[in-house]
C-alpha cells in the first residue's frame, strides 16, 4: 500500500520512529510546562539525535509540536490568573516585527560571534536568577516606559529566534522575572500564551517551504500535552526561590550544550574555509 517507490522517506510511518517522537513529546512537555519554554530548545537536538530529522526540518516540526503544548501550558496557567493576557500580546508585537530582522540578517552577521554572546548573556542570567527571589504578589503597571520595555524584549527575542532560532521563552522568562520584577508564574504562563501566535506564524511559513514532518509534529505534540499540565503543577508548587533555582540550573545545562555546539559548528566552518582554499590554487 505504501511500497510507491516515490514516496518520501521522512514521511514514510514505517520509517518513523514513533517511540523516539514520543519520548521527545513527553520531556519537552513537561519542561515547557514547568519552565513556560516552548520547548523547542530540547525538541530539535533530540529529533536530531533520536529520530535522525535533519535539523532545518526539526526546527520546522519543533515549532508546529509546541502549538498544542502551549495550549495546555496556558490554560494550566490560566486557571490560576497567571497569564497577563495583554504583556504576552505586546511581546508578540515586539517579536513578530524582530524575527523578521533577524531572519534579514542571518546571512549579514557573525552568527558565531552573536551565539557566543547569548551564551554569555544566559550565564549572567542563571547567576542572577541564583541570587534572585521573585515575589509572586508583583504586578507590572503598564505605563508608557514599561511597554516600550516590553516591546524592546520581545523585539530582541524574535531577532535572537530569526538569527539562532532560539525560543522566546528562554529569554522572556527569566527577563520578566529580572527586569520587569513580574512573578515567576505569571511569566511562564505569559511567555506560553506569547509563543502560540508566534508558531503558528512560523509553522505555516514552514509549510509552504514543505520544511515540517506534520505527522511526527503531531506525535511530538499530543505527547507533549500529556506532561504539560504536569510540568506546571510541579511549578505551581515549588516556592519562588527553589523554582528560581531549577530554572537556574536548567540554564547552566543549556549553556554547556550550546557553549559544545558553537565549538563543533566553529571547527566545522574553519574546516570549510581550509579546504575552500586548498582548493583555490587548483582552480588558478
Amino acid at each position: 500500500m505504501n511500497d510507491a517507490p516515490d514516496a518520501p522517506q521522512l514521511d514514510t510511518p514505517h520509517k518513523r520512529p514513533i517511540w523516539a517522537y514520543v519520548v521527545i513529546g513527553l520531556v519537552a512537555g513537561f519542561l515547557s510546562g514547568l519552565f513556560g519554554i516552548g520547548g523547542g530548545i530540547v525538541i530539535v537536538p533530540l529529533l536530531v539525535l533520536l529520530a535522525h530529522v535533519e535539523r532545518k526540518r526539526a526546527s520546522g516540526t519543533s515549532l508546529a509540536a509546541i502549538v498544542p503544548a502551549a495550549l495546555v501550558g496556558v490554560a494550566s496557567y490560566a486557571v490560576g490568573g497567571h497569564v497577563d493576557w495583554l504583556i504576552a500580546l505586546i511581546l508578540v508585537a515586539g517579536s513578530v516585527i524582530g524575527a523578521q530582522v533577524g531572519a534579514w540578517l542571518l546571512h549579514r552577521l557573525p552568527v558565531g560571534v552573536i551565539r557566543w554572546a547569548f551564551i554569555a548573556f544566559l550565564a549572567v542570567v542563571a547567576v542572577n536568577l541564583f541570587l534572585a527571589v521573585p515575589s509572586r504578589e508583583a504586578e507590572l503597571a503598564l505605563d508608557v516606559w514599561p511597554i516600550i520595555g516590553l516591546v524592546a524584549l520581545g523585539f530582541v527575542t524574535g531577532v535572537l529566534s530569526g538569527i539562532l532560532g532560539v525560543g522566546g521563552g528562554i529569554v522572556v522568562v527569566p527577563m520578566l522575572i529580572l527586569l520587569f520584577g513580574q512573578s515567576d508564574l505569571v511569566a511562564k504562563g505569559t511567555s506560553l500564551a506569547m509563543m502560540i501566535p508566534t508558531a503558528l506564524s512560523g509553522t505555516l511559513g514552514n509549510l509552504r517551504r514543505k520544511n515540517v514532518d506534520l505527522v511526527g509534529a503531531g506525535l511530538v505534540g499530543v505527547s507533549a500535552c500529556v506532561t504539560t499540565a504536569l510540568g506546571a503543577a510541579v511549578a505551581l508548587s515549588l516556592d519562588p526561590r527553589t523554582a528560581s533555582i531549577v530554572f537556574a540550573a536548567f540554564l547552566a545545562v543549556l549553556i554547556v550544550r550550546l557553549a559544545f555546539e558553537a565549538v563543533q559548528t566553529g571547527r566545522k566552518e574553519r574546516a570549510a574555509k581550509r579546504a575552500e582554499r586548498a582548493e583555490e590554487p587548483a582552480a588558478d
